[in-house]
């Protein structure tokens, strides 16, 4: 196995991930490793144990996320306020059912 460089553990390629910087290798995008670390608590080991990376390959994705920090910020709120837009576009069948059930009462 050849040794990774530092600048190479991140790449980005376009038609992968959406052409966002990812670990190499992988589809695992830096704002995927930024949002696990930064907002869902996850430490470093965790993350490269449970996706099958080297700390290596977290850390530089951390690193990069740091130094880009506010384009990276920005493409998750972007992706977050979509998100809602969708949702509220798009109601949900289940709720649309339980809301029909109380209209017709309980069943017997």
């Amino acid at each position: 196995m050849a040794n990774k460089t530092p600048d190479r553990h991140i790449e980005a390629t376009p038609g992968i991930a959406g052409g966002k910087p990812r670990i190499a290798g992988h589809r695992i995008t830096v704002q995927d490793v930024a949002i696990w670390h930064e907002r869902m608590g996850k430490s470093v080991d965790e993350i490269a144990t449970e996706y099958d990376l080297t700390l290596a390959d977290v850390y530089a994705a951390l690193a990069y996320y740091f130094e880009n920090r506010e384009e990276i910020d920005r493409t998750i709120a972007e992706g977050a306020a979509f998100a809602e837009a969708l949702r509220q576009r798009t109601p949900s069948k289940l709720t649309r059912k339980l809301e029909q059930g109380e209209q017709h009462g309980p069943a017997d």
